[in-house]
């Protein structure tokens, strides 16, 4: 049994200037100002479409990233229709076998410490969960039938593409202080690359 942090990495490769100024070349468009594009008109532009709520010019770009997270925040990403997902398949991944280091990995919880009973109680039951599995496949169980016993904590990974208007949608919603600790985790390590990828797209989204 392996307990790992969750990560995320922006797939996505791209130069933020060329990127605004793209941005900015679609936006135009509605007001037939092309002729006001300048070296260094973007990020005005960008700033005021998203001042007075003209964020659909922001959809003329997306960004993937590649997360690893628990199936609890897997659950909650998948919500977010306007993306797309690959994700990681119970169902045909062998996690008894020597192709996933024969093993169940698993995303320790931001909300407990090492050192704290529940978090005792909780890595005692991921072990048990860990036999279960083996013992299932050991009796000739598919790994479709013998992912019913697995939880919430067991690692997974998604690639998630999505336009950075919705981007913006969902970084408001789940950096929220209101919201589930472990999405708010991945959801701050999103933005915390957005807002140093493209700043004037995401600097006005908090993550306090």
């Amino acid at each position: 049994m392996k307990i790992i942090e969750p990560s995320v990495e922006l797939m996505t490769p791209f130069d933020d200037n060329e990127v605004l100024k793209f941005i900015e070349t679609c936006g135009r468009v509605c007001y037939r100002s092309e002729k006001n594009i300048t070296d260094d008109s973007a990020p005005r532009f960008i700033r005021n479409v998203i001042k007075h709520g003209h964020e659909s010019v922001l959809e003329h770009f997306s960004c993937t990233f590649k997360i690893i997270c628990d199936r609890g925040v897997m659950s909650e990403l998948t919500r977010h229709r306007l993306a797309s997902f690959s994700i990681e398949s119970t169902r045909y991944c062998d996690y008894s076998g020597n192709k996933f280091g024969g093993e169940l990995t698993f995303i320790k919880p931001c909300f407990w410490t090492e050192q704290d009973n529940n978090y005792a109680i909780w890595e005692n039951r991921l072990r048990l969960i860990e036999i279960g599995y083996k013992n299932l496949r050991d009796n000739g169980c598919p790994p479709e039938q013998a992912r019913a016993v697995l939880l919430n904590s067991l690692a997974t990974t998604i690639v998630m593409t999505a336009n950075l208007r919705e981007w913006r949608h969902i970084l408001k919603l789940r950096t929220a202080k209101d919201a589930h600790p472990q999405m708010r985790q991945v959801a701050i390590m999103i933005l915390d690359i957005l807002k140093e990828k493209l700043p004037v797209v995401f600097e006005d989204i908090g993550n306090d």
